[in-house]
């Protein structure tokens, strides 16, 4: 039999469902080209592409960044590590595939939504770096935000030492945050679409963790 959900699935579906509305709120938004949220994000781009234009050192970081640090293939070479060691040290297919499918569910939702809102990325006279196919949600946030939570949940499943943790903490929120900004900053990305991106992919962790929970609330395999 079963046992009933431990504090750690209770909290992921919570978050889950306190995660939902807002992130489908934005979607809709986005999705109907709301005036004020589109006003809001053509200011804000215009500018930080202003500033970027106007500091290419910065911008030349970011553009490193964002394309080899924070890019999302980075991240899911991240992942694949994590899979690799789980099964190789730890021998737990289950959880590895688990963690697979739910980085392949974010891509695949990223994807999906891209196709169906269709949003136009940022034109510019004059731009500092370039993107290709739908902006809405970005794609470098969620990615990140979906191997990053994953993988803090990783550590705090199987117990890692408070340095280990707080560290894995601090760069969790460096990357998440960094990728965010420099999407905007270099002139691919609205802000909603990073929001949306930030929003979405912390969906996708809690549902994630939460599932798992449920699948197999008996502690570390």
């Amino acid at each position: 039999m079963r046992l009933p959900p431990g504090p750690p699935t209770r909290t992921a579906l919570i978050t889950a469902a306190a995660l939902a509305p807002p992130t489908v709120a934005l979607l809709l938004l986005v999705a109907l080209s709301w005036g004020p949220l589109m006003t809001l994000d053509e200011d804000i781009a215009v500018t930080t592409h202003r500033w970027a234009v106007d500091a290419p050192s910065a911008t030349h970081v970011c553009r490193i960044l964002t394309d080899w640090l924070w890019d999302p293939w980075t991240m899911r070479a991240l992942c694949a590590v994590a899979v690799v060691r789980l099964v190789l040290r730890h021998a737990v297919w289950g959880l590895a595939l688990w963690l697979v499918a739910a980085c392949a569910l974010g891509t695949l939702l990223q994807q999906g939504l891209k196709w169906a809102v269709g949003r136009d990325r940022p034109v510019w006279p004059d731009p500092v770096d370039s993107a290709h196919y739908a902006a809405f949600p970005s794609g470098h946030a969620l990615t990140a935000t979906v191997v990053c939570g994953l993988l803090l949940w990783l550590l705090h499943r199987y117990d890692a030492g408070r340095a280990v943790r707080c560290t894995a903490v601090a760069l969790a929120v460096v990357s998440v945050v960094g990728v965010g900004l420099t999407r905007v900053w270099l002139g691919v990305h609205w802000p909603s679409d990073v929001v949306g991106g930030w929003l979405i992919g912390a969906l996708v962790v809690a549902l994630a963790v939460g599932a798992y929970g449920r699948w197999d609330d008996r502690g570390p395999s």
